[in-house]
């Protein structure tokens, strides 16, 4: 007696929703994130205008200057949603409590020149609070930009800087012997101390802008690209030669962090300048009334910190922002 074993193959009446085959093909299926971000901005059937903006509709690609024919275009190149986000955060969150339980437990900030652990509490500890401005700054975007691809890449944009924030809470606490008060000081370093007033000012000059695309731009392109490099690069190799290989353990998430976030904020601003000439030209003259101001707001920093190599610090980290705007195809 034989047994015959068959298999039936049975094809999917249809391989997606019929919003995603309109833009990704018939017969095509579509991934997790195409699903989740595509075609989820309301258009329609609105309650009401906003009190505040009459104008404008509570959902209106009118609140900022960049004009797109379709603003799910604004895709987030690392495919992120809920799922594999919380994922990669859970797993750099491990590898970060690792390192601070270790430089905790082998007490290793103990090794630091007193000079550079002042720097530290002076020049980095208030950097807690521009990570709460630039919360504010994506919680604004998630909040009034247009299409559900950029709006949810921003609100997990702004959930990491509370992340960093709370980051350098720790480290400051590590720092000191868990003693609250280097938080207080930080706080009034952060309102009184005329090394942070510039960039202060900047950051809360930011917190009252309406386009959101021109705080994208401010926030995520000129604010970020300055103070990562001054604070996990050019203050962590000056640091390394002090002792100071604790606060580069303790910083390693704000390196990868960065390192992966610009492939958004490129990559959006990418696609807004490629559209038209017209919204590179805008794009061009925000930069242009920015950018003085994120170097003068950065200057003081980098006087504090690095002395007689301010200079050099200063110009090599907006010469790398000007071949990177360069690259996108903006001017240098």
């Amino acid at each position: 007696m034989s047994v015959e074993i068959k298999t039936a193959i049975i094809e999917p009446v249809r391989l997606t929703f019929d919003h995603l085959e309109a833009r990704i093909g018939k017969g095509k299926a579509a991934t997790r994130y195409q699903e989740a971000v595509h075609d989820m901005q309301s258009t329609q059937n609105f309650h009401y205008r906003p009190t505040w903006e009459p104008e404008l509709e509570l959902f209106d690609k009118r609140r900022t200057a960049i004009v797109l024919e379709d603003f799910d275009q604004l895709l987030d190149p690392r495919q992120y949603y809920y799922a594999p986000y919380t994922l990669q955060r859970a797993h750099q969150q491990e590898l970060a409590d690792g390192n601070f339980d270790m430089v905790e437990k082998r007490a290793m900030f103990a090794t630091l020149a007193p000079a550079w652990a002042d720097k530290i509490r002076r020049l980095i500890v208030p950097l807690r609070h521009a990570e709460w401005g630039a919360n504010t700054a994506n919680c604004f975007m998630s909040a009034y930009a247009y299409g559900a691809p950029f709006n949810s890449a921003a609100l997990m944009q702004a959930m990491d800087r509370l992340g960093i924030a709370q980051y350098l809470t720790r480290l400051a606490l590590v720092l000191d012997d868990h003693n609250p008060q280097i938080l207080d000081r930080g706080k009034e370093l952060w309102l009184n101390d005329p090394v942070w007033q510039p960039l202060r000012h900047v950051i809360e000059d930011g917190m009252v802008l309406k386009d959101w695309f021109e705080v994208h731009v401010l926030q995520n392109l000129l604010l970020d690209g300055a103070i990562f490099p001054y604070a996990y690069r050019h203050f962590d190799q000056a640091i390394g030669s002090q002792g100071g290989v604790a606060y580069t353990l303790v910083t390693e998430f704000m390196r990868d962090w960065y390192a992966e976030s610009v492939r958004w904020t490129e990559s959006t601003i990418k696609v807004a300048i490629d559209a038209s000439a017209a919204n590179r030209a805008v794009v061009e003259s925000w930069v242009k009334a920015w950018e003085p101001r994120v170097r003068a707001a950065l200057t003081p920093l980098a006087e504090a910190a690095f002395a007689e190599a301010a200079a050099t610090v200063v110009e090599s980290i907006f010469t790398d922002q000007a071949a990177r705007r360069v690259k996108l195809g903006l001017a240098g």
